[in-house]
């Protein structure tokens, strides 16, 4: 199938409800998670669907947290990233059951390390939240998915595709790519994302997606 079959068919098993659907799109850095969250909102937009689309990117800790056990730890890079409790309670919370879908769509800008107060916005109802972001299948949050989706491809290429966005070093085993490479394999020992994730898609060739796994 072409890119955009894949898109579609995954568009066409969001399910749908009254309130709203939460979807994720998880993978490691370099894989395409927000390329592909944009096309299948966009998909899904197509479809008459209401969508909201958040990174959890907007959700990094300050700089003071998410480099407290060192600039280069792989174990910072895994436990002390994300802001996950706001993240719940901002984005999360919100679009589940009984949610009143008022939502923020961000609470940090990581580039400034500032702190964002942005205004309340509020989803219609029958919206499709599409998440995207590393470690969305982490024990904090695996429980707040309807459905989710896990992109993965070799570090081999997901290095070089994070080198020609970033000006990272394109050999996954390079000493400066060890906080997020080793980073992420600590998430892989401890979740296994590709088996609590609804669909998994091999994103290795981004014209050629392919659905590898479906786990329920």
């Amino acid at each position: 199938m072409t890119r955009e079959q894949v898109i579609a068919e995954v568009a066409g098993r969001i399910p749908a409800a009254g309130g709203a659907v939460r979807v994720a799109v998880d993978g490691v850095d370099g894989v395409g998670k927000t390329t592909f969250a944009r096309e299948l909102a966009a998909a899904l937009r197509a479809r008459g669907r209401p969508v909201v689309h958040v990174s959890a990117d907007g959700f990094h800790q300050v700089r003071a947290v998410r480099h407290r056990r060192g600039r280069t730890s792989p174990e910072g890079f895994w436990l002390d990233s994300y802001d996950y409790a706001a993240l719940v309670s901002a984005v999360l919370a919100p679009f589940g059951p009984g949610g009143d879908r008022r939502y923020r769509s961000a609470v940090h800008d990581v580039a400034t390390d500032e702190v964002l107060d942005l205004p309340w916005v509020q989803a219609p109802a029958g919206a499709v939240l599409v998440v995207d972001g590393l470690f969305l299948h982490r024990d904090e949050l695996v429980a707040h998915w309807d459905f989710s989706i896990f992109l993965t491809a070799p570090f081999a290429v997901t290095a070089q595709r994070m080198a020609r966005r970033d000006g990272t070093h394109p050999d996954p085993d390079h000493p400066s790519m060890a906080r997020y490479v080793r980073g992420q394999r600590l998430y892989f020992a401890a979740c296994r994302p590709w088996e609590r994730a609804d669909l998994v898609i091999d994103n290795s060739d981004a014209g050629r997606p392919v659905p590898v796994v479906e786990q329920r």
